[in-house]
């Protein structure tokens, strides 16, 4: 027996390094379940999607580097957006930043998977960034199974314990619904049993059971995630064309393009006589003011914007790759469209100001007034490429503004900026204390700091809702920074919030 366990050891250390990479990478996604269970198991998100994610970068550039795996040109770097955007995360504490930034993280990671190592990221049509999404989800879901089938189970040094793997599986499948059974019988059969399950094993076996279902489920999804990045290959995106026809030529291209073209020039056309004439040249011409006119239109501005997009996108799928006419033509209405669009978006900007001053500005208007500057920079990104004939760079560009929208939005920190943007405001109108306390902890330092220039009812009324805040017994896996500032401020600050209310 021990010249045969000396041997499987001997076999076992011979072994090509290439060959354990399955049994690495198991082993690996294992601690990494097991560490992100610790982690989430707060349903807060904080530091641990930062330590998670940090885990997860070493973890694929410590196994590249053993086995010789090259992370190279600019797939490499998409590694640093993940931690960036992990980091965030636990930065900010306002709801909709967190699933901004989570959706950052999800969106980095569906490239990065297929991508770390051939350092192919800029290049790329629609439908290849549609094609590494769609593998990325196939392979956290399944790559588990890839790993664990190509795992060199028999070269394990104890080789015949392994062997008694599949036996063992048996005997639990056949042994855990009598047990159950029986239980459950002896327990119907007596009190004192039942209690005694009820007391000691099933609430221990309960807690057991969900702890040892998200281990096996962060490390199956680590497990997809470290294959797909240092083992599996996606192979080359479906090229996706339209049938013959679906295809589109110049009649086709100035047709839609053009009455898109009339449309939009009509509506600038109109609006400009608003956007020069002002709040009297509106209230002069309908039964509105301006405030109203604004909050009707500025939402139905936004979707037109956001509708442009998948529009000539679409045209310029349909246009055939032959005819140069059609392409040239597609570009001049393409770009005509796109620059009447841009006074659209003025006007939309000039409707939020105005409705901002009447009605003062929220997490929505915020928002909204930047997905209309990450549009106004896609559009102009569309006019270079798209409208240009090289689409395969307009994907790239998109998410790079989206990230750094979205990275934009956390240095200026919307709540905070909802706050002392309204309180600017207060002479011209009432400020609206209940919607500003219903903000996330990042707008607390802010508030607190703004205390005494608030009328003494409204000042009464937030210390006395921010003085009741506390930050109870939240878990270090979910610590984050906004919260443990909020924490400081309201604890350093406790007498002058006492003494806001006589």
């Amino acid at each position: 027996m021990a010249r045969n366990r000396c041997r499987a050891t001997i076999v076992w250390m011979e072994m090509d390094v290439q060959d354990n990479r399955p049994l690495a990478l198991l082993a690996t996604a294992l601690c990494l379940g097991v560490f992100a269970q610790v982690l989430f198991h707060p349903a807060l998100v904080g530091i641990n999607l930062l330590l998670y994610t940090a885990a997860l970068v070493a973890a694929v550039t410590i196994l590249a580097r053993v086995h010789g795996t090259r992370l190279r040109g600019e797939g490499r770097w998409l590694l640093a957006p993940l931690l960036l955007f992990s980091l965030l995360a636990a930065w900010r504490a306002s709801p909709i930043l967190q699933v901004l930034n989570g959706a950052a993280v999800v969106a980095t990671l569906g490239v990065a998977t297929f991508r770390v190592r051939d350092g192919v990221v800029r290049a790329g049509p629609v439908s290849t960034y549609a094609w590494l999404g769609i593998r990325t989800a196939f392979s956290a879901a399944t790559g588990a199974i890839a790993v664990l089938r190509e795992a060199p189970w028999t070269a394990l040094p104890g080789r015949r314990f392994t062997a008694r793997i599949p036996a063992l599986a048996r005997g639990l499948a056949l042994g855990v619904p009598l047990l159950i059974a029986f239980g459950a019988l002896f327990a119907a059969a007596d009190d004192v049993f039942a209690h005694f399950l009820a007391t000691s094993v099933d609430a221990d076996l309960g807690r057991a059971l969900r702890h040892i279902a998200g281990v096996l489920a962060w490390s199956w999804i680590s497990g997809g995630i470290l294959y797909g990045m240092l083992i599996q290959t996606p192979g080359e995106a479906p090229e996706v064309r339209p049938a013959s026809w679906l295809r589109i030529g110049p009649i086709e291209v100035v047709t839609v393009l053009g009455l898109l073209d009339l449309l939009f020039l009509g509506f600038v056309v109109v609006q400009v006589r608003y956007l020069f004439g002002g709040a009297g040249h509106v209230e002069a011409s309908v039964d509105l003011t301006y405030a109203e006119y604004a909050r009707r239109g500025f939402f139905e501005l936004v979707a037109v914007a956001a509708l442009v997009l998948p529009v000539v996108l679409g045209l310029n799928w349909l246009l055939p790759r032959e005819s140069r006419t059609a392409r040239r033509t597609f570009g001049l209405l393409g770009a005509g469209l796109v620059l009447l669009l841009f006074v659209v978006m003025a006007s939309a900007g000039e409707r939020l100001r105005a409705y901002t001053g009447e009605f003062g500005l929220t997490q929505v208007r915020l928002y909204a007034a930047a997905l209309m500057v990450w549009l106004a920079i896609v559009f102009g990104w569309l006019i270079v490429t798209v409208l240009r004939d090289r689409p395969n760079r307009f994907v790239f560009g998109a998410l790079a503004a989206g990230f750094a929208t979205v990275a934009g939005l956390n240095v200026l920190n919307p709540d905070a900026f909802i706050v002392r943007t309204n309180l600017a405001r207060m002479g011209e109108r009432p400020f609206d204390a209940a919607y500003a306390l219903s903000l996330s902890p990042d707008a607390t330092p802010t508030l607190v700091a703004k205390l005494p220039s608030l009328e003494p009812s409204t000042r009464c009324e937030v210390a006395r809702t921010l003085a009741q805040r506390r930050d109870g017994d939240t878990p270090w896996q979910a610590w984050n920074l906004a919260r443990h500032r909020e924490a400081d401020v309201l604890e350093s600050n406790a007498a002058a919030l006492a003494a806001a209310c006589p």
